[in-house]
């Protein structure tokens, strides 16, 4: 989720209780951290622990900072990191916030919307994956929540904030509650009240009519469909090689907007041309995630565009694809490209 145009007021409710024991670096270096402009220069040399220390320590300042959690950056850090052998200094520090936000702030207020609802129990759920651990309560909660939320056509009520990728249709919605899901272990699959939930979101989700999703959307069911099958046929996973393969830039990296051709919510012009830290580690990922292998010339191509482009920091530049007031879409994708990266070396 991007965060949304609104008084820091009302960001100061999403977390019941703040991470204690944050070291005065994080603190002090916060408005750095969270400052993202495409000014920065260019690394001499990639570091893979460079940008997850960058995306550790962006995503305490940001839980620190703005006492929230955000698709673009917190949510995101989990997911990425939670997928290495050793795990950076914060993220425990992180988890443990989104797990009071969950079991606390939830009992005491209620979620602030839905879309909060489901995010929750996608991270949790392929948190708990990655680290070989069984379903966590907070993990449990949040997917319970989840179905009571879904509504009678299968999907789920999302953020329309003009903030693509990901606050733009309730589409995103239901394929991240299919990845949740998919994440989830056996045992609490075989409920009749999941078996249901899923019935009513594959429903949705071909009412929708896959093939009119836009390209983004439908490829986060190539993560879902790798970690449980049903979401998607064959030719279709082959089709989505085939559309995210024609999209890659001759630099070989891709570009954010031509994934789902979004109107600028300012007015200008979409840039479809200029290669990103985005684009780049999400089709890298999802081509991945589909099948292809990291010797592939077009994932190496990918790959060596990542290496190329990582700025001194750590973190790769992506623009906002809504208006230039922010690009906190960058956090997403360091995280995209430090799952990119992990995901190929596994192959």
């Amino acid at each position: 989720m991007q965060l949304l145009n609104f008084r820091p007021s009302l960001l100061i409710v999403s977390l019941a209780v703040l991470p204690i024991g944050v070291t005065e670096s994080v603190l002090g270096d916060e408005p750095k951290i969270l400052q993202v402009s495409g000014e920065e220069a260019i690394a001499s040399d990639y570091s893979h622990q460079r940008a997850v220390d960058f995306l550790d320590r962006t995503s305490m300042a940001w839980t620190q900072k703005y006492k929230c959690f955000t698709c673009h950056t917190n949510f995101a850090h989990l997911i990425a990191v939670s997928e290495l052998e050793q795990r950076p200094e914060y993220f425990e520090k992180v988890r443990s916030s989104l797990n009071e936000l969950v079991q606390e702030r939830w009992r005491e207020k209620g979620p602030r919307w839905d879309a909060e609802v489901v995010m929750s129990a996608m991270t949790l759920a392929v948190v708990d994956r990655n680290l070989g651990e069984s379903l966590s309560q907070s993990a449990r909660l949040a997917l319970d929540k989840m179905w009571q939320l879904q509504q009678s056509d299968g999907g789920f009520d999302w953020l329309k904030c003009d903030w693509p990728p990901m606050e733009s249709d309730d589409e995103y919605g239901a394929v991240i509650a299919a990845v949740a899901v998919s994440a989830a272990p056996e045992d609490y699959l075989r409920q009749k009240r999941v078996q249901d939930g899923i019935a009513k979101l594959k429903t949705y989700l071909m009412q929708s009519k896959k093939q009119g999703l836009r390209l983004h959307h439908r490829a986060i069911l190539l993560w879902a469909q790798s970690l449980k099958s049903g979401w998607l046929t064959e030719e279709e996973v082959d089709a989505m090689i085939v559309e995210l393969t024609a999209l890659q830039r001759p630099d070989g990296g891709w570009n954010t907007p031509s994934l789902g051709k979004w109107n600028r919510e300012d007015g200008g012009v979409p840039d479809v041309e200029t290669s990103d830290g985005y684009g780049t580690g999400f089709a890298v990922l999802m081509l991945i995630k589909a099948g292809m292998t990291s010797d592939h010339g077009v994932i190496q191509n990918g790959l060596g565009w990542l290496k190329k482009n990582q700025r001194q920091s750590g973190r790769w530049y992506t623009r906002s694809v809504s208006r230039d007031s922010r690009h906190f879409l960058t956090h997403a994708g360091t995280a995209m490209a430090i799952m990119a990266m992990q995901a190929c070396d596994r192959k």
